[in-house]
């Protein structure tokens, strides 16, 4: 008898869940497209990495992902961490994902914050417009448009000769590579970072402004007790997603900003990647393949991001929050 429940609760179960999605099939389909996305280049490559413990040759005829295996098979490991170039590569990465994390990231809260105390409609919509409209730059152009500002003939190099004063190197100095590289992603990313925050801000009851005016809080008082507290999840769950890239310094915009004169402190994860994978600018050592090597590397700074995350969801639920996981 006991059983025949057990049955029947079950084939309720996968009726309801059936239901539920025919109910929602539309918005399921809509997910499709994204599904796929990951399923082939997310997912799909996994199957090919063990070219991490191989010497990968693409080139070889009748070998490919069938390549030998090195000895030690953590070999490309090692040799990664052991060579001269690691100490600083990992320098120069955890600078800017710090600097990304302690400036970049807390910069379009800020934003949104400020964009919605904007009472005004029309000049808020015409703010928001201007603030997104760089994230729709390649970083291709935007690195054009500061070599034409900041370069060494820029406009303004050309206002500082003008008035008599040194030129500056903006764009080939190490000392003005960082806060370079954080005011391009400031300016091109940050617009587009509000939305978010703007879509969580909308959401907050407006009882709850007007009986703080009524209790007597100000806007600073209001934004502390009520505005920052309402967004609070959001930001935390943004920060644990973050986390998961915390190595990724952004391929294109350190290529491009990337030269000779600064290449001891831009140079990251990132471009090393590029350059010994696929460029194959030089061997690491001797016996082993770039490809496989370069792919180690990717894997280490995933797996750095991976903890990273894991990290920091325990964190935010041991302060109350739900986290991720």
């Amino acid at each position: 008898m006991a059983q025949t429940g057990v049955v029947n609760r079950s084939h309720y179960i996968k009726h309801k869940k059936l239901h539920h999605l025919l109910r929602f099939k539309w918005l399921y389909l809509m997910l499709l497209p994204a599904i796929i996305y990951y399923i082939m280049f997310k997912f799909v490559p996994l199957l090919n990495l063990r070219i991490i413990f191989q010497k990968y040759n693409p080139a070889a005829e009748n070998i490919g992902i069938m390549s030998p295996w090195v000895d030690p098979w953590y070999k490309n490991f090692m040799v990664f961490f052991q060579h001269r170039d690691f100490l600083r590569l990992l320098r120069n990465t955890l600078v800017l994902a710090f600097l990304n994390i302690c400036i970049y990231f807390p910069f379009p809260i800020l934003l949104a914050l400020l964009l919605n105390e904007i009472r005004a409609a029309g000049f808020k919509r015409i703010t928001q417009s201007v603030l997104y409209l760089p994230h729709f730059i390649s970083w291709t152009v935007l690195a054009s448009i500061m070599l034409m500002l900041l370069g060494p003939s820029g406009l303004v190099n050309n206002l500082l000769t003008a008035a008599g004063r040194e030129t500056i190197p903006f764009m080939a100095s190490e000392q003005w590579f960082r806060p370079m590289y954080i005011i391009e992603m400031m300016w091109k990313e940050a617009g587009w970072g509000t939305i978010i925050y703007l879509a969580a801000l909308s959401g907050v009851d407006e009882q709850l402004y007007e009986a703080a005016v009524i209790d007597g809080a100000g806007r600073f008082k209001q934004l502390l007790h009520i505005t920052l507290p309402a967004i609070k999840t959001t930001i935390i769950t943004l920060l644990i997603l973050r986390m998961g890239s915390f190595l990724d310094s952004g391929f294109d915009q350190i290529y491009l900003m990337l030269n000779s004169l600064n290449r001891e402190v831009a140079e990251v994860f990132d471009t090393y990647i590029y350059d010994i994978g696929l460029k194959a600018t030089y061997k690491p050592a001797p016996g082993i393949s770039n490809y496989s090597y370069s792919a180690a590397v990717g894997v280490f700074r995933s797996l750095v991001g991976m903890v990273m995350v894991l990290i920091t969801d325990r964190i935010a639920k041991a302060a109350g929050e739900e986290g991720v996981y």
